[in-house]
């Protein structure tokens, strides 16, 4: 009777075991089906080609979504700048909406000024400054990745370029050269590529595709793309020899502006050391001695003094931006 009844068990529990195993599987199934590679890739190829349709006709600024709240979308579309933050949001490939990049930008600044306002409650200046400096993250972080993003496409281009030259002087059509490229090619050229293939094949003119192209990628080079293969539709000639020579053109662009960074690093540097020295001078008298620095933040000469300190140290970065800063 007792080994039966320990069969018993035994049988129960492996049962147990079976179960929990078939719902975790189903748990992974489902996760995999909503949330998983394969599906989010497939959703992004989808929402691009759905933003690229939406830019083609007379309806995209009321067809695209600033917010996931109908409320919130109504209210920030009365703004004209959405627009343009939705363009550098989508040129940083990021899947964030406007909605979302103010609210932290918001939460940031609040959070920063009544965190430094309880820290310093005598500088109130020091504590908006703050806060303004830290609502700011979100927006350097959108632009850091757009910079990097744009400038990674254009170290890619290049080697696109000579793909699709390839393909074309093996005999492939242009379309299928952009296939080719997109599934050769990594992240970002392969996404944008992606985009342009899709459009064609769905119905959106060549015109059109390209001219999205270099809205979503700012870039003199990609419009010196787009131009090529407009013209070379429209008045005929060889493309291959074109893309070849953008090619080469590109890269060698690239060459001159490494060559202008190495000569102007000393310049760039000294710029730096110039903009923050000031800043960290003061900072470390401060800790050394309050009592020293204490009046220039309490007394109303002193405040007027580090305000149009402030005011000219501004202006002396941005001069000296422009100076160092050489386009090819």
């Amino acid at each position: 009777m007792s080994t039966a009844a320990d069969t018993g068990i035994l049988f129960f529990a492996l049962l147990v075991c079976i179960a929990v195993l078939l719902a975790f599987e189903a748990l992974v199934l489902a996760w995999r089906s909503g949330r998983g590679q394969k599906v989010q890739k497939l959703r992004t190829r989808l929402q691009d080609l759905a933003g690229s349709l939406q830019r083609a006709g007379p309806q995209a600024v009321r067809t695209a979504t600033a917010s996931q709240v109908p409320l919130l979308d109504r209210h920030l579309r009365r703004f004209a700048w959405v627009r343009r933050c939705e363009g550098v949001l989508a040129q940083a490939g990021l899947r964030w909406s406007v909605a979302n990049l103010v609210l932290a930008s918001l939460v940031l600044a609040l959070g920063g000024t009544i965190v430094l306002g309880i820290a310093f409650p005598t500088f109130g200046m020091l504590a908006l400054a703050g806060g303004l400096a830290a609502g700011a993250l979100p927006w350097l972080v959108v632009m850091r990745r757009r910079d990097k993003r744009l400038t990674r496409f254009g170290e890619q281009l290049p080697e696109a370029l000579d793909l699709i030259a390839r393909g074309l002087r093996a005999g492939h059509a242009f379309n299928a050269c952009l296939k080719m490229a997109e599934e050769e090619l990594p992240e970002p050229i392969a996404g944008e590529l992606r985009a342009v293939h899709d459009e064609i094949t769905y119905g959106v003119s060549l015109q059109q595709a390209f001219t999205h192209l270099s809205e979503r990628v700012p870039s003199t080079d990609v419009r010196y793309f787009t131009v090529a293969v407009l013209v070379q539709r429209e008045s005929g000639g060889n493309l291959t020899e074109l893309l070849t020579k953008l090619s080469e053109l590109i890269r060698a662009r690239a060459r001159l502006m490494g060559r202008v960074r190495v000569l102007s690093a000393q310049g760039r540097m000294s710029a730096w050391v110039l903009a923050l020295m000031p800043f960290i001078l003061g900072a470390g008298l401060y800790l050394a001695n309050p009592g020293f620095m204490g009046p220039m933040f309490t007394d109303p000469i002193g405040t007027t003094i580090i305000k149009s300190l402030l005011f000219m140290m501004a202006l002396g970065i941005l001069i000296m931006r422009r100076i160092v800063r050489i386009r090819v």
